[in-house]
């Protein structure tokens, strides 16, 4: 085999060896370093009336779901644009819905 060739095989099995232990290394993170995130969130950012405002004093729908389910606010008043039925129904759903830690939000 010409010597080029066999320094072009070198330069790919090296490349490729290279490739192959940060893929591993990513794999590990991904698995060890997850951060889990409280689904209640999405599911109380639907239920919201989604007009994104801020009269709420926070950035959006998300924001002020995020907030709720952190327990940051303990009501749903500072929503306006949401009416008292869905505001009803997020309050029966953090009742009876636990987040990963196992424990469910009661809001006034």
């Amino acid at each position: 085999m010409p010597k080029e060739l066999i320094s072009i095989l070198i330069a790919l099995a090296v490349v490729f060896a290279i490739a192959f232990v940060l893929g591993l290394v990513l794999a590990l993170a991904d698995k060890f370093l997850r951060v889990e995130e409280d689904k209640r969130i999405e599911e109380v950012t639907g239920m919201l009336a989604g007009a994104n405002c801020g009269g709420c004093g926070y950035p959006g729908c998300a924001g002020l779901a995020a907030a709720v389910v952190n327990k940051e606010v303990d009501n749903l008043n500072s929503c306006r644009p949401t009416k008292p039925e869905a505001k009803e129904k997020i309050k029966q759903y953090l009742r009876e819905t636990p987040g990963p830690d196992g424990s469910t939000i009661n809001l006034k």
